[in-house]
């Protein structure tokens, strides 16, 4: 992303948003949630594309995998999104729904910048 290009506008102090924490802000009418996963920042647009319900309010979780038969396993602690009224999954990083990757949810660059935690759009 050209940054240049892009709006500005500091959402929180980097205090405010520590490892596994998130904040919801709103951005000329556009809810956006600022994600902490592990110390890297990720925004996604407060908004489910099934039934338009509060995606950013929904529980965080890993990505389940299955190495083999009757065999569970989990990666990307905390990367995944589970939209509260319907569970539908989506990636954090990517916005892309887990069961349609044709699906996806708007995705917003997020950096630390000093003390501040900083959205571009």
């Amino acid at each position: 992303m050209n940054r240049k290009a892009s709006r500005r506008q500091v959402v929180a102090h980097v205090d405010e948003l520590p490892p596994g924490s998130r904040k919801i802000v709103n951005i000329n009418g556009r809810e956006i949630g600022i994600f902490n996963v592990a110390g890297r920042f990720y925004g996604l647009l407060n908004y489910c594309p099934h039934r338009a319900g509060p995606l950013c309010h929904g529980r965080l979780r890993p990505l389940v995998v299955s190495p083999g038969v009757y065999q569970v396993a989990y990666d990307r602690e905390s990367e995944i999104i589970k939209c509260p009224w319907h569970q539908w999954e989506f990636d954090i990083k990517t916005g892309r729904a887990l069961y349609d990757e044709t699906l996806r949810v708007r995705t917003y660059q997020v950096e630390q910048e000093g003390d501040d935690v900083v959205l571009y759009w």
